[in-house]
């Protein structure tokens, strides 16, 4: 039981990852976008913010390609994959609610962080 919640954990992290990955390389000027980043249409008219949301969203479309590799892995590797790319993601939101925005550890890093208390208990259950 503890796996599948686990999985199902990750899965959501992950299309989270995915969702951020489409707004902030496809739809950054969407109102869903703007509303979810708190930005501005004069900021997004600069092309160079255009270029740099981009890159941000393909390294969370890594992240979220690499937390859908954990699920679909060999036992052998899938429980390192989880702890790192969980890592990752946990990092990431610890930095940005540092540097950019404090709601972002429970936005982007609250999912990730209770996958990982769940990793970690099924570890030593």
């Amino acid at each position: 039981m503890m796996k599948i919640i686990l999985d199902a954990l990750i899965l959501a992290v992950s299309m989270e990852h995915f969702f951020i990955m489409i707004l902030e390389m496809f739809f950054i000027k969407s109102p869903v976008a703007k509303k979810a980043f708190d930005l501005d249409s004069e900021f997004l008219e600069q092309k160079k913010v255009n270029v740099m949301f981009a890159n941000q969203g393909l390294y969370n479309g890594f992240l979220a390609a690499g937390l859908l590799w954990s699920l679909l892995a060999s036992e052998t590797i899938s429980l390192y994959l989880k702890i790192f790319f969980l890592s990752c993601v946990i990092v990431a939101a610890v930095f940005g609610s540092i540097t950019a925005n404090k709601k972002i550890i429970f936005t982007q890093g609250g999912l990730p962080i209770v996958a990982m208390a769940v990793l970690i208990v099924s570890i030593f259950a």
